[in-house]
């Protein structure tokens, strides 16, 4: 069993250390959180609503102008380098790099000049985790480029541009909910979001809860198939939708009814993707409605009900993130379980009493390494605040 409570004494000066030792100078250095999402999952390329919250997980990318116009990136994790010309077309090169690479492209692309740069990036997000790496990576690095060109950005734009990225370069088609919440993100609070206005607000957390993200160690990609596969299937639905309702352009427009009475012409599987859909989209304005209230049990059932839903009726699950919520919404204190993210693998999120929280992790540790044969990884985090330079 690992258990990590996530507060690392002064990670950038750890970063700083190391870029100075690799590339004789001193950087800047600029940090992004990674996500979970308390409830709303598939929902916002949808246009419908979520409500995550950004974490203590972060990306940390060091940065340091050059003379010329390339890239010089590395990865602290993985001890691996690229060198990228931007006089050059881009090139995918389907690693890590992309995520930086591209979002260097859309920025140029959004008509802003940038300068060299050398980058040391290091991650205490775990990858393909459902607690967006990606997005920690592309906000990070894209603050980095630009302060380090002397440019200034809206935080809207970042996140749409760093979206943008991932859409158009690296190939996953997802919604903006992971960037958003890197660049928004409030401590002690969740946001709720409007993916279609991108209007939000924040809701604060209960402040005897902790939030507790296990980690099934299942490693999914959602730049290639399933992922794109569900996107593809609600946008069928839509499609279906349409012809009878044109007013229905995202599957945030559409109703129960509207799926009843469209049930043949979608068939059963789109059927069953628009349902958790829309149904998710529900939940996610009366768990809003229940943080605010203190109704920490209606919170229960709703992250419960998510997860049938996405288990049953989007199959975005897995046995081994069944496994987690089972193990743990049985435990006493525990006023939620679900999986989050994308799905295929990943991590689930649990909202716990903070004096339950060493019961819940010994407990959920030791049943799931007894089934599964694996060790669970289990983070104890906090609420934080979106990136920002850190000095």
């Amino acid at each position: 069993m690992q258990i990590t409570n996530y507060s690392i004494t002064n990670p950038s000066v750890s970063l700083a250390n190391s870029f100075r030792q690799r590339f004789g100078q001193m950087p800047r250095i600029f940090r992004a959180p990674g996500r979970v999402n308390l409830i709303g999952e598939h929902t916002d390329y949808n246009e419908g609503f979520v409500m995550p919250a950004a974490i203590d997980l972060a990306c940390r990318v060091a940065v340091a102008g050059r003379e010329d116009h390339r890239l010089v990136v590395q990865s602290e994790n993985l001890n691996e380098s690229v060198n990228i010309d931007l006089e050059q077309s881009p090139v995918r090169r389907g690693r890590w790099s992309d995520y930086v690479q591209g979002v260097a492209v859309m920025l140029e692309q959004s008509g802003r000049r940038l300068r060299g740069a050398d980058l040391l990036i290091q991650s205490g997000v775990p990858i393909g985790s459902g607690l967006s790496s990606s997005a920690a990576i592309e906000v990070a690095t894209g603050l980095a480029l630009l302060s380090s060109s002397g440019l200034e950005i809206d935080r809207l734009e970042l996140a749409r541009l760093c979206q943008r990225a991932e859409n158009e370069f690296v190939g996953a088609r997802c919604g903006i909910m992971d960037q958003f919440a890197a660049c928004f993100g409030q401590a002690g609070h969740a946001l709720l979001l409007d993916c279609r206005s991108l209007e939000y607000r924040a809701l604060p957390l209960p402040r005897e809860l902790s939030l507790v993200i296990c980690d099934s160690g299942i490693r999914h990609e959602v730049a290639a198939g399933e992922y794109n596969a569900r996107r593809a299937e609600c946008e069928a639905g839509v499609r279906t939708l349409a012809r009878r309702q044109p007013a229905i352009r995202a599957l945030r427009d559409a109703t129960l009814e509207d799926l009843e009475h469209t049930h043949s012409e979608l068939g059963d599987v789109v059927y069953r993707r628009c349902r958790h859909v829309v149904t998710e989209n529900k939940r996610v304005l009366e768990a809003a409605t229940a943080l605010e209230q203190g109704d920490l049990q209606s919170l229960r059932r709703l992250m419960a009900e998510s997860h049938r839903s996405m288990r049953d009726d989007f199959e975005i699950s897995c046995e081994e993130l069944d496994l987690l919520v089972e193990l743990a919404d049985k435990l006493p204190g525990v006023f939620g379980a679900r999986m989050t993210g994308g799905g295929f693998g990943g991590c689930t999120i649990n909202l716990v009493e903070t004096a339950r929280v060493a019961e819940l992790t010994a407990q959920v540790a030791q049943g799931y390494e007894r089934a599964t044969g694996k060790p669970a990884k289990i983070y104890v985090c906090r609420a934080e605040t979106g990136a920002q330079e850190e000095s």
